[in-house]
């Protein structure tokens, strides 16, 4: 007889407050980071070249939030995440990372929106929201407050060569540098427009809250109709931040992969006497980190995918593949890899493209021009 006990349901899938909008255009949905998010809509070529040659909008808002506040906020930020907040001011973005104490390894990567001396938004991925909440929330000294804002906010990402025609005519604010962002009212709160985005193209990033979701997305994608935006899923998205060698977190980088390994050692404040992992990164700085993280072109028609294995010919095993896929821009297979550090940064490689050995070249990203910075 049963013993009338149960095995415990998965957790519910978190959704965005846009779902109901996405299921109308018909979305194709996927988890991702305990979220079920749009994967495709009209399909993932269609979506990258929407990006590439107009404007298309993410809901990218199973980011994390997390606010830190109060006297101190951004001397306490710096003493834990590893980019410098020297290096820039109030109203500046800045890409950093939430490094293990001990190991020195890539527990998350984060963009910090610098509001004031006493207010700084991190935004952490999906996944890794709690535990950077977690991390930050422990160290943090009496008088900064550390919250958890991730079901509070939206985040779109309004990114192709259009996206400021596009925001103008829904009335915020456009036209400012790369990596800073403004604030503007609407609907009576208020949203902050940044010029950050992970798809290499310029664009922005607008964060606001959850309760004037459905009327920001829908102005959007009306002022949008006369330059051709599309609603895109994260598969363009992956696509597009692959073109651009942007890592992605649990696939590229990671808690065993350290910055000097990612190639991120510009995300790193070297000159800072405290953060997160100092120790530990330094000295694998001085003495040569033993992988570093590559990108890999086809020189056939293959495609690369995760986990595929990296060699040299005739059989010295290199390390394996991070990210793969088909680059709608170059019509070939493109990837990221991570390899042993004494291959040359242009050898060719053989990769185990299901039992074939490919030949791919090694190469430097990113594999598109970007437009990201222009002004």
């Amino acid at each position: 007889m049963p013993d009338g006990s149960q095995s415990a349901s998965p957790p519910a899938l978190s959704r965005s407050p846009l779902h109901e909008r996405h299921e109308a255009l018909g979305a194709k949905f996927a988890e991702f980071g305990g979220w079920e998010m749009p994967l495709q809509y009209s399909g993932i070529v269609e979506e990258h070249t929407a990006v590439r040659s107009a404007v298309g909008i993410f809901d990218v808002s199973h980011l994390g939030k997390v606010v830190v506040r109060g006297p101190g906020a951004v001397a306490f930020v710096n003493a834990t995440l590893s980019n410098d907040l020297g290096r820039i001011g109030p109203g500046r973005a800045q890409y950093t990372l939430c490094l293990d104490a001990d190991t020195g390894g890539i527990v998350d990567d984060i963009f910090s929106y610098y509001r004031d001396d006493e207010h700084v938004l991190l935004v952490p991925n999906a996944s890794n929201n709690a535990e950077v909440h977690r991390r930050l929330a422990a160290a943090a000294p009496h008088g900064v407050e550390v919250v958890d804002h991730h079901a509070d906010f939206v985040i779109l990402a309004v990114q192709g060569t259009r996206s400021d025609d596009v925001l103008s005519k829904v009335g915020l604010p456009v036209g400012h540098d790369y990596l800073t962002f403004g604030e503007a009212d609407f609907a009576g709160d208020t949203v902050i427009v940044c010029r950050t985005g992970y798809t290499g193209e310029r664009g922005y990033e607008l964060i606001a809250p959850s309760t004037v979701a459905l009327p920001l997305w829908d102005a959007v994608m009306e002022a949008g109709e006369e330059f051709g935006i599309l609603a895109c899923g994260l598969g363009a998205r992956d696509t597009l931040r692959t073109e651009m060698g942007y890592p992605l977190h649990g696939q590229d980088i990671g808690p065993t992969v350290t910055p000097n390994e990612a190639r991120l050692g510009w995300a790193v404040g070297w000159k800072k006497p405290e953060f997160w992992g100092r120790e530990a990164v330094l000295a694998e700085k001085e003495k040569g980190a033993r992988r570093k993280l590559v990108g890999l072109v086809s020189t056939g028609r293959a495609i690369p995918r995760p986990h595929m294995s990296v060699s040299l010919v005739p059989d010295v095993l290199l390390g394996e593949v991070t990210s793969g896929t088909f680059s709608p821009s170059l019509k070939q297979g493109i990837g990221l890899a991570l390899v042993a550090s004494v291959v040359a940064d242009d050898a060719e490689v053989a990769v185990d493209v299901r039992g074939r050995r490919e030949v791919f070249k090694i190469v430097k990203p990113p594999f598109v021009d970007p437009s990201v910075r222009e002004s």
